[in-house]
């Protein structure tokens, strides 16, 4: 229906009007087409309103203007669009939206200011189609009552196309719309890649018809004959365009005060290369002093060796002790944890039926420098309450000894989340990790792996495909330390110092590149592309942080929490076998011969199997020269994960993978320490 008095046109987009049918242009009727697009509720009819000089009912509901109207202002003819979130043909909205654009001459597209990050999508897309182009940022006085700061000249030098801002309600900027028509201009700093569009395309039909068919607009491909992007390319495409938005974003909106401007400046910093991997450097020590000292060394030392074996596993045992027979050895140790002093408490019968012995025994034991074992006769005591006991080492390792580790890594990690670094540090490291197979998001399980590789082997979930999931699952298994095994490295080489030092990381660094590049040239299939949101930096709450915290680790101890039993079962059928004993004895001649190590280092490794802490632990009573605490160390940190990391391998990458990769770390731990040995002792 047209109204001569208002000169507006409105054409129904139902679905027998997939096509928009617009007039040939004569010299009489020739207008210049100036069409209004942008995301539902982003304030478009309103723009439309002021130009034509007419009332268009306004919704907040998304997608009210399901129908396209048309009016006069001044020379030109203004087209209102349905808002959509992109153009093609996935629905009758995008379909009627694209054939509007492709004939259109201007472009203005409206933005509301306060989602920059998600509008911005639809507005490289516009960009992309070749045409004259201007930004409407709307809604701009909600901006300044929040205090975002949004750099409207960077934004614009950014996007290659003029920026105006505007508010639709109180009509603030309206006045600089007619220069917003005259200005737009075609961008020359946003395009997708040359090598994912058809040049004969853009040769015989135009920038826009050859973008839209790359991005797998199938209508257009057949209309034109065509041949059109897959899902996989029009993927990439979109999420190389959600990258860009991300970078823009982080670039030009911040909070618009003084702690906001160092904020974005230090957002700035963390995703250039040449700044952000000092920042880097500076957080790892500090998580270094935050989890490998603080978490792993005293905080665990106290859960563990007051909470969890002096008064956990002591009253525990010693309750058990009452109803079978026990060998129960108290060492009296010194200052320095040295042992000075051994009683053994033979009750061949149990505790109680002793109450001499009984007396003696509880006497010895008090104190806080004493170290108890206790030794249970009956095999299957032994199996439930010895020193792999299921119930005693499922409870004491998941408790004492994980949960305040885990309790701790997760908060540290939800202030990075939420403060807005570890989006940035993905994003910084995804092309030096591309290089070896995988995108920035596998920065977050390794991260995790220097707290507990396990925590690290569930995280690899977050990884896009299976074959990035087993590339980050063998460097976590073969060479990143957890944070108990850190604690023994920076101890030891403290002790053996720098040519100690250098050679154990350069080894370890080494491995790490070779293992990553072959797994990425034979492994099928391509690792996915980052696709990831850059939230503005900021302090993050304490109640966000303290939520996230509590609720991943619950989750870990509910889903590991099985696999840790499984495994102490599996170690105390081995200890009480005699199978653990039987290792030992196996790898010394190699320990020694091809090694150079004490006979004793075969102990430490097999004990490696059982916890990590305990393999590394097993080399301070050792007297090794330099060399040779770097090639235990790097026999230590190669060799197999700990029985509860590999069930939780099993379960996430299967059996088969599983133990490939565990017996692949028998091989290659013991191949690259007994090289190194060759050559540096």
């Amino acid at each position: 229906m047209r109204t001569d008095s208002t000169g507006i046109k409105s054409k129904s987009a139902d679905a027998s009007a997939m096509q928009l049918e617009i007039k040939p242009e004569t010299p009489s009727n020739k207008s210049e087409k100036v069409v209004l697009a942008g995301n539902p509720n982003v304030g478009k009819s309103l723009v439309f309103n002021y130009l034509s000089g007419t009332y268009v009912d306004v919704s907040n509901f998304p997608g009210t203007t399901v129908s396209v109207s048309e009016g006069k202002y001044k020379n030109h003819t203004i087209l209102d669009t349905p808002g959509v979130y992109g153009v093609s043909s996935f629905n009758e909205e995008e379909t009627v939206t694209r054939d509007i654009l492709l004939e259109a001459d201007v472009i203005l597209n409206v933005v509301n200011a306060l989602h920059l990050e998600r509008d911005l999508f639809l507005t490289l897309q516009l960009i992309d189609l070749g045409k004259p182009v201007s930004v409407i940022l709307n809604f701009y006085d909600e901006v300044k009552k929040k205090k975002i700061k949004i750099d409207t000249d960077a934004l614009s030098k950014l996007l290659g196309v003029k920026v105006f801002t505007t508010s639709a309600i109180t009509k603030t900027g309206f006045e600089n719309l007619d220069a917003a028509i005259a200005q737009a201009v075609v961008s020359d700093k946003i395009k997708t890649d040359p090598s994912k569009i058809n040049l004969e395309a853009i040769q015989q039909h135009g920038r826009a018809i050859a973008q839209l068919v790359a991005e797998g607009d199938d209508n257009l491909a057949r209309k034109y004959q065509l041949p059109y992007g897959t899902p996989d390319e029009r993927e990439l495409i979109y999420l190389d365009r959600r990258q860009k938005v991300n970078e823009i974003v982080n670039e030009v909106e911040y909070q618009d005060d003084m702690s906001g401007k160092f904020f974005n400046r230090l957002g700035r910093w963390t995703l250039n290369p040449l700044t952000g991997i000092p920042i880097l450097g500076l957080v790892l020590v500090m998580l270094y002093y935050a989890i490998g000292d603080f978490a792993a060394q005293r905080l665990v030392g106290y859960t563990e060796g007051v909470l969890g074996k002096g008064i956990f596993e002591f009253y525990t045992k010693s309750f058990v002790g009452n109803f079978t027979p026990v060998e129960i050895t108290v060492n009296t140790l010194d200052a320095n944890e040295e042992v000075v002093k051994t009683n053994i408490y033979d009750f061949k019968e149990s505790i109680s039926v002793d109450p001499v012995q009984k007396d003696k025994f509880f006497g010895d034991a008090q104190g806080s420098n004493k170290d108890i074992t206790f030794e249970f006769k009956n095999p299957v005591m032994k199996l439930l309450f010895g020193e792999f006991g299921i119930f005693s080492m499922t409870i004491t390792y998941l408790i004492f000894l994980l949960l305040p580790l885990v309790v701790c890594f997760y908060f540290v990690m939800a202030f990075l989340e939420d403060s807005g670094y570890l989006p940035r540090l993905a994003t910084m490291m995804d092309r030096s990790l591309s290089a070896i197979g995988l995108n920035g998001k596998a920065i977050i399980p390794i991260l995790l792996g220097f707290g507990c590789v396990t925590m690290a082997t569930i995280t690899t979930r977050i990884l896009g495909s299976s074959r990035e999931k087993s590339i980050a699952t063998a460097i976590l298994q073969f060479v990143i330390p957890c944070s108990a095994q850190l604690a023994v490295i920076a101890a030891l080489t403290a002790k053996a110092g720098p040519g100690a030092v250098l050679v154990y990381g350069g080894v370890i660094f080494a491995m790490m590149i070779t293992i990553s590049t072959i797994l990425n040239r034979f492994l099928p299939g391509e690792s996915t592309p980052l696709l990831i949101d850059l939230p503005p930096m900021r302090i993050p709450r304490l109640e966000n942080i303290l939520k996230k915290m509590v609720f991943r680790t619950w989750g870990f101890l509910k889903e590991a929490g099985v696999w840790f039993f499984i495994g102490a079962l599996f170690v105390a059928v081995l200890d009480i076998t005699g199978m653990l004993v039987f290792f030992q004895n196996l790898l010394q001649p190699v320990t020694t011969g091809w090694l150079k190590l004490p006979g004793e280092a075969s102990t430490a490794f097999v004990m490696g199997v059982v916890r990590r802490d305990f393999g590394g632990a097993g080399l301070y009573d050792l007297a090794l020269a330099p060399m040779q605490v770097a090639v235990a160390l790097i026999v230590i940190t190669l060799f197999v994960p700990c029985i509860a990391s590999f069930m939780v391998m099993i379960n996430e990458r299967g059996w088969k993978e599983g133990l490939l990769i565990w017996f692949g770390a028998w091989i290659i731990a013991f191949l690259v320490g007994g090289l190194t040995a060759q050559i540096v002792i």
